[in-house]
């Protein structure tokens, strides 16, 4: 058995994190942390569905949780994760962290982007940057994985095909994200439930997202070229789930099933994609409580552009069962254990 801690699991990442690992039949959850020294409480006075767990939501002890713990999932805001990360590391505790603090490599960019000192700068060169479709090999052997934003999960996955076949123009990129309220915290979807539902509205426009300068990473990986987005993220009145509309251009002749077929290849052995057929695309409801990514795409031959439509959970495959399945693969079970 895997043994599992949690450190904040009062966030809705933490609560998902519960829900997935409580029902895996290879880990033992040992631990449940606070983000601070303050005083313990019983889980089932803070999640009463999770009554039948039996654990308390300890203070957080450094020594204590490495020696409770084979992993640890850091479920904290930005800022949080890299001061905490090379004690357990240093003690041999392999980490999944579900912030941003450890996914850009330039730690000059995310110090612009985040605005705060990073503390922890030796510690980002071997972060592995959690997306198993691309980086299978190398989470395999992590001991520190940097777990993807759920806007750059579905916009890689989106993309990732078009680029490797070279029939893209990667000089005009544009994405259209639309997100449940899940993904700006539970505060916020506390005061959007109570003040704004059932509103739609674009936020962060004009290239102020901050995970744009992730998304452009991870594409600039993938093309070996330098790759910049317009993105515009939305909130819509739904609690979880993601849908990314990307538009592209295409810089040679191929149809819809060219591309179907491309796509269906890159992705034939990932189990949690699912390319749908021509005409046929996705929506939230494919992939609500799942750790899919649905994707459906077609050619419009007025402007010549490859629409895509890409489609997670954002609570899921955008963050807590992403991360699941990351410590499948650095434990050697089948990535889809506890998650299917």
């Amino acid at each position: 058995m895997i043994r599992v801690g949690i450190v904040g699991i009062t966030g809705y990442t933490g609560e998902e994190l519960l829900k997935i690992l409580s029902l895996h039949p290879r880990v033992k959850i040992t631990g449940l942390y606070g983000r601070s020294t303050s005083s313990q409480r019983l889980l089932k006075d803070i999640y009463p569905d999770f009554e039948n767990l039996n654990l308390i939501v300890e203070s957080l002890d450094i020594d204590k949780i490495s020696k409770n713990c084979d992993l640890v999932f850091l479920a904290l805001p930005h800022g949080a994760a890299f001061q905490l990360v090379p004690n357990f590391i240093n003690k041999g505790v392999k980490i999944i962290d579900l912030s941003a603090d450890f996914r850009l490599k330039d730690v000059s960019t995310y110090e612009q982007w985040y605005k705060v000192n990073h503390t922890a700068k030796d510690f980002v060169p071997k972060a592995v940057y959690g997306l198993s479709e691309i980086n299978f090999e190398n989470i395999k052997t992590a001991s520190l994985i940097a777990n993807p934003g759920c806007y750059p999960t579905s916009i890689t996955l989106g993309i990732a095909p078009s680029i490797k076949e070279n029939f893209v123009d990667l000089n005009n990129i544009t994405i259209d994200s639309k997100s449940g309220i899940s993904g700006a915290g539970r505060k916020s979807a506390q005061e959007y439930f109570k003040n704004e539902y059932p509103n739609c509205k674009a936020y962060e426009i004009a290239g102020t997202h901050r995970h744009i300068p992730e998304i452009e990473q991870e594409l600039s990986g993938l093309s070996g070229e330098s790759v910049v987005v317009s993105f515009t993220p939305h909130i819509i009145p739904v609690e979880r789930g993601m849908l990314s509309t990307i538009y592209l251009n295409l810089k040679r002749s191929v149809t819809s099933n060219e591309v179907l077929n491309y796509y269906k290849d890159f992705y034939k052995n990932k189990v949690f994609i699912k390319v749908f057929n021509d005409g046929d695309f996705p929506s939230i409801k494919d992939v609500v409580n799942t750790n899919y990514c649905c994707i459906g795409l077609k050619i419009d031959v007025r402007t010549n552009k490859l629409i895509i439509i890409s489609v997670i959970d954002n609570l899921v495959k955008g963050a807590s069962g992403q991360a699941v399945e990351n410590m499948n693969i650095m434990f050697d079970l089948k990535e889809s254990t506890g998650l299917i």
